[in-house]
């Protein structure tokens, strides 16, 4: 099973958010490339990065994060999985340009359901992840501000259809809590649609990760930390080791 290590950008800075909370935040690192060095040194397999100032919307005009994912690129050869803010086709060939290795639509794909299947006939269906964040069931966009009435399972379904392969799905109340990960829905989301599943959100230990890891047959193919290996409850470097 895939352990991504995240990094989340928000005005250049290495932050993480709870619940998606923009008034919530605590800021880890100042120079991200050097957050991706430090994550490659762990022998990370991948990088998870989120814009976050792309995903709410307050980006710029400078894309100051874009910039910080091209510095990451420089930094270390490690596989990037980038999302946030990416809304037309133009935006994922930007991203792909400057680094990324495949890239995350969310809000996108829920507001123009005919975009996936533009994305996967254009880059592949290898270079794009379908980002379905949750709330009690039911998919949130616009950085997590807003949650509309299409349940997780009929979306996914829907994008499966369309050529994707993967998807990441966070459920956002666990989200930076540090509270354990919704394996099962990670699991129920699999089963329902055929994606291959990256669960995020409220991995806390190394209790987590052996769950998910047991429920790979299922189609949990990956899983995202953030919090936990910031704050210390999980060290990168013996979840990859117990996870060979």
């Amino acid at each position: 099973m895939l352990i991504f290590p995240a990094i989340d950008l928000r005005h250049g800075r290495c932050v993480r958010l709870r619940q998606g909370d923009p008034a919530a935040e605590t800021v880890f690192g100042a120079d991200p490339a050097a957050m991706a060095r430090h994550w490659a040194d762990c022998g990370a397999p991948w990088l998870h990065v989120v814009n976050l100032d792309g995903a709410l919307g307050d980006q710029g005009p400078d894309a100051l994060n874009l910039r910080r994912l091209a510095e990451m690129r420089a930094a270390v050869s490690l596989p990037i999985q980038f999302g946030g803010g990416l809304r037309t086709l133009d935006d994922v060939q930007r991203a792909l340009d400057l680094g990324a290795t495949r890239v995350v639509l969310g809000t996108a794909v829920v507001q123009q359901p005919e975009l996936a299947a533009a994305a996967v006939q254009r880059f592949g269906a290898e270079a794009i992840v379908a980002g379905l964040d949750a709330r009690a069931g039911r998919v949130a966009t616009h950085g997590w501000q807003e949650v509309s009435e299409l349940h997780v399972h009929d979306l996914g379904r829907a994008l499966r259809q369309a050529g994707l392969l993967r998807a990441v799905y966070t459920d956002i109340a666990r989200d930076g809590m540090l509270g354990g990960v919704d394996a099962d829905g990670a699991a129920e989301l699999a089963r329902q649609t055929g994606l291959r599943v990256i669960a995020s959100g409220g991995v806390r230990d190394l209790a987590d990760i052996r769950r998910l890891r047991g429920l790979e047959p299922q189609g949990v193919e990956g899983v995202i930390v953030g919090m936990a290996i910031y704050a210390g409850s999980l060290d990168l470097r013996e979840a990859l080791r117990r996870n060979e």
